[in-house]
């Protein structure tokens, strides 16, 4: 078998490996040394485990040699936004205050599972202090450049999760999404980018930052390798109250299924405003391709968007409120300022947003009984410079910062599954398109991904 690690997904290097055409020991060794090559450039990793990875990786090859089945992603490398919990490792979250903290002494559940499907984890990776931000452009760690061109930014919040698939240094990852975090950096970056219904996965073992917003995923360079990864990390967890009692539904046998039938439509008003027009073009590609030919309006996103800040910095302001007062120099400046504006938000302002939350959640519950699927865009534009902190989009001179999620956060706010999907513009910068369905539909937004890849209108390249 011909396996190019730097472009294989996962799927396939772990049918090579099973099968003996390549070791998990060679497949692991050669994305460590890849790893130290390139990333001292990228910056995407935090901390690697070469000794663990490698360890793993024989054990996996002694497994085979025995006879026995080492999982579905055996000798598979893979690695993981450093908010979660990793055995003998300070969970680091993006801050200089958790560094000081005791290493983990138990994998998160997410970790633990895709280790007991075969995988081998490699290290940590960067990301905005505790999740907040759209940039991965940490003032303790470093920023993380977007693979595809180094000035620019790889987005955020899970940043290094993102760029490590595009760079071609691990084909899977696992990151968050509170208001975007996974889907931005995704579309800038050019992979898929997964937020399953919140309360789909567990967080147990996982840094929160907004808890009734918090989501966990994954990041990787075919939408069968989404699709295996979710079907693993899917099911109950008693570490974590809020996994929903939905049973796991498997999602991998369902790729090859379709879109006969399917009512798609594309986001309308909100979803067309502030957005440069190649983002735009790129939904139209990825509709015209499907044939969705019908709109449909998404009433008052853009005060969801309103609400989900809110709550996001009144969460999140929360958690840290012993540290804002006797440790603020600690913060990076631009996480500091918002926590502190989160925790003066009035609580009425909060209980109101949380009323809207339910108005909107029953709005978009009456739209999902006309359509199956929504197309959006990901982001308004492709990557910005690094270090800019402004943009002109559609003639307007917006922030940086707080307008990358602006197509993001109306979706999460009401925790529905969405996969950006990367799509080429025309300057060569990826751009991502958002697809959308209603909550415990993961099966039906996959199928329709699956469509796009095997008609080439979506894929993931790899920078070199």
């Amino acid at each position: 078998m011909n396996l190019d690690l730097l472009s294989a997904d996962a799927v396939s290097i772990a049918m090579a490996i099973r099968s003996r055409k390549i070791t998990a020991r060679n497949v692991v060794g050669a994305t460590l040394e890849r790893i130290a090559a390139k990333n001292e450039a990228m910056n995407c990793f935090t901390a690697t485990l070469p000794e663990q990875a490698i360890a793993d990786a024989e054990k996996i090859d002694r497994a085979l040699a025995q006879g026995n089945y080492p999982g579905s992603l055996a000798g598979v490398p893979f690695a993981v936004k450093n908010l979660f919990d990793v055995a003998g490792l300070t969970t680091l979250a993006g801050s200089k205050i958790n560094a000081e903290n005791s290493p983990a002494t138990m994998d998160a559940t997410a970790v633990a599972r895709l280790k007991r499907a075969g995988a081998v984890l490699i290290g940590t990776l960067n990301m905005d202090e505790y999740a907040y931000g759209f940039v991965t452009e940490n003032s303790h760690y470093g920023a993380t450049p977007n693979p595809h061109d180094a000035t620019r930014i790889a987005g955020g919040s899970s940043g290094g999760s993102a760029a490590a698939v595009a760079a071609g240094l691990v084909p899977l990852t696992l990151g968050s999404d509170t208001n975007g975090s996974i889907r931005v950096p995704a579309a800038l970056c050019g992979v898929y980018g997964f937020k399953p219904t919140y309360g789909r996965l567990s967080r147990a073992g996982t840094v929160l930052f907004s808890s009734s917003l918090d989501h966990i995923g994954s990041f990787a360079r075919s939408v069968r390798d989404i699709a295996t990864t979710f079907d693993f990390l899917q099911g109950e967890d008693n570490r974590d109250p809020i996994v929903s009692r939905h049973p796991p539904e498997p999602c991998l046998p369902q790729l090859d299924f379709g879109i006969k039938g399917l009512r798609i439509a594309v986001a309308d008003g909100y979803f067309t405003e502030g957005i440069e027009p190649e983002a735009w073009e790129a939904v139209e590609q990825v509709a015209a391709t499907l044939g969705a030919k019908s709109r449909i309006n998404l009433p008052e996103s853009h005060r969801a968007r309103a609400a989900a800040y809110l709550i996001t910095a009144v969460e999140g302001a929360n958690l840290h409120l012993n540290n804002l007062r006797n440790r603020p120099s600690d913060f990076d400046p631009a996480t500091r300022d918002r926590f502190i504006a989160g925790a003066m938000i009035p609580a009425t302002w909060y209980v109101q947003s949380q009323r809207f939350r339910n108005w909107y959640r029953s709005r978009l519950r009456e739209i999902f009984q006309k359509v199956d699927i929504i197309l959006a865009p990901t982001t308004p534009c492709a990557a910005p410079p690094l270090g800019q902190e402004k943009m002109v989009i559609a003639g307007e001179e917006i922030l940086v910062r707080p307008n990358l999620g602006r197509f993001t956060q109306p979706l999460s706010f009401v925790g529905l599954p969405v996969l950006s999907v990367p799509v080429r513009c025309a300057n060569n910068l990826p751009l991502g398109v958002q697809i959308i369905a209603a909550p415990y539909n993961e099966a039906l937004i996959l199928r329709v991904a699956s469509v796009l890849e095997n008609r080439g209108i979506v894929s993931v390249a790899i920078a070199e």
